[in-house]
């Protein structure tokens, strides 16, 4: 039986990740320091044989015994409210912890996948952002903590494959949504759908304009399953190409939820892209993947989820007080 190492198998992919391991008949070890994962999110694998779970912090020392066939590295913060509020444990998840589970790669000779994400290219300057655009990052702006942890990641990953013939795979993951999103995580989805299910009007930053493409969690989860299977060391995009603007997803989710608010408009917070959509002409060619679940029906699915969270949760303004 093959061994995978999942970190972040708390969180939103990590533990749909350790799920599709599972059925396909892995051994999986999570791993997650439960920062900003959920325990509730992988409770239901916790009675199965072939799982079982590490509370550990990636940034310190990791150490797994025995054998182990891959990695999949998806320990890090991955909403703005929460790595702007851990800018540092954002950095070191994307640079000590990264160093540790390659060494650990490197002992086991196991192949290893990095969670990076569409935020390496920054406010692209070309549209839609193919894999050899190098970004447009401000390197000391308050979101260059994700995007330059990532950044680095991918480089050391890189470097590790280059000096030590390391197996690596490299996942460019732009927006996702599905079941197990935090509502109260900052991104757009579970923001417009807990503000709808709430009766709040919904907040649009800047005039709307900006540009989204939603990918639904299940094709994410396919496309990173193929992207470990394949040869390609080099960077994928892994997302949804069907863009669309904040404003009229703002309507989509009024007419979804079937409720009557209005939309209200804020100011843009600084550095946030203006556009967002990947060229996936590489995945369709290497991977022979495309996204298959449309918008509607993974909002429709998406929205199932967040109604059947418990009032308390619906009501939760935040995640946990990180002043600790």
């Amino acid at each position: 039986m093959k061994k995978v190492l999942i970190t972040g198998a708390a969180g939103f992919l990590g533990s749909h990740l350790c799920d599709r391991f599972i059925k396909e008949g892995f051994h999986v070890i999570g791993m997650d320091n439960l920062i900003t994962g959920d325990l509730k999110n992988i409770e239901h694998l916790f009675k199965l044989k072939h799982f079982e779970f590490y509370h550990h912090d990636v940034t310190k020392f990791v150490h797994v015994p025995g054998k182990l066939d891959y990695i999949l590295h998806f320990a890090s913060p991955a909403s703005p409210i929460d790595y702007l509020k851990i800018p540092i444990q954002t950095l070191k998840v994307g640079s000590l912890g990264t160093h540790n589970l390659l060494g650990l790669a490197k002992e086991k000779k196991a192949r290893i996948l990095i969670a990076s994400t569409s935020e390496v290219y920054g406010d692209p300057l070309i549209h839609p952002q193919n894999e050899e655009y190098y970004g447009n990052v401000n390197t000391i702006g308050p979101r260059g903590v994700y995007d330059e942890a990532k950044r680095f990641q991918e480089s050391i990953t890189m470097a590790y494959h280059t000096y030590h013939g390391l197996e690596i795979r490299i996942a460019r993951i732009f927006n996702t949504y599905g079941p197990r999103m935090r509502l109260n995580d900052g991104r757009v989805v579970p923001a417009f759908i807990g503000q709808a299910l709430r009766g709040e009007d919904l907040t649009v930053f800047g005039d709307g304009s900006q540009t989204r493409s939603f990918c639904y969690v299940d094709d994410q989860i396919e496309g990173i399953y193929r992207l470990l299977s394949s040869d390609y060391i080099y960077p994928v995009n892994i997302g949804n190409p069907n863009e669309i603007t904040i404003r009229d997803f703002a309507e989509e989710i009024i007419k979804l939820t079937g409720t009557k608010q209005k939309i209200i408009y804020k100011e843009l917070p600084i550095n946030d892209p203006l556009q967002r959509q990947p060229d996936i002409t590489k995945a369709k060619e290497v991977l022979n993947w495309e996204p298959k679940i449309s918008r509607t029906e993974g909002m429709k699915r998406t929205l199932e989820y967040f109604k059947s969270l418990s009032k308390e949760e619906l009501y939760k303004s935040e995640h946990r007080d990180f002043k600790k």
